[in-house]
């Protein structure tokens, strides 16, 4: 897995070779994933329990791009069959898919707090934070 440099070790990037067979859209992946978890590390909301999250909204996007590719060239309405007289026009399955995965992704997006109009609604990541005074330095715990 690979880091991305900034985010701290937060949330490591997935092997996407694993999930993407095409090179081009393993690329695509990458820099989704980049765009997203530096959003997320500037606006303080990332954290670990979110990687998988980033992970199917990345997924959901690399799909909405596949399918509406096949809709560009096909479009979203398939064509009866010739000769069969039954034989009805009906929604692309790319178009079906990619309306789904915009969904799916406009649902992680609002959950991770990238959408415009939930950004405020989302909490930040708590930072553990160790409180010292200065008496510290001079006070040592006290053994049994």
């Amino acid at each position: 897995m690979n880091v991305i440099e900034g985010t701290g070790l937060i949330v490591e990037e997935p092997v996407w070779s694993l999930l993407l067979s095409d090179p081009l859209e393993i690329e695509v992946a990458k820099q989704h994933w980049r765009r997203v978890t530096v959003e997320m590390r500037d606006r303080d909301l990332l954290s670990p329990s979110n990687g998988h999250a980033i992970q199917r909204l990345v997924l959901a996007y690399v799909i909405y791009d596949r399918c509406s590719r096949e809709v560009a060239d096909s479009g979203a309405v398939l064509k009866p069959k010739r000769g069969s007289p039954r034989a009805i026009a009906r929604l692309s399955p790319h178009f079906q898919a990619m309306r789904e995965a915009a969904n799916d992704a406009a649902t992680l997006e609002a959950e991770l707090g990238l959408s415009p109009r939930r950004r405020n609604g989302v909490g930040k990541v708590a930072k553990k934070v160790t409180r010292t005074t200065g008496a510290d330095a001079f006070l040592k715990p006290r053994t049994g």
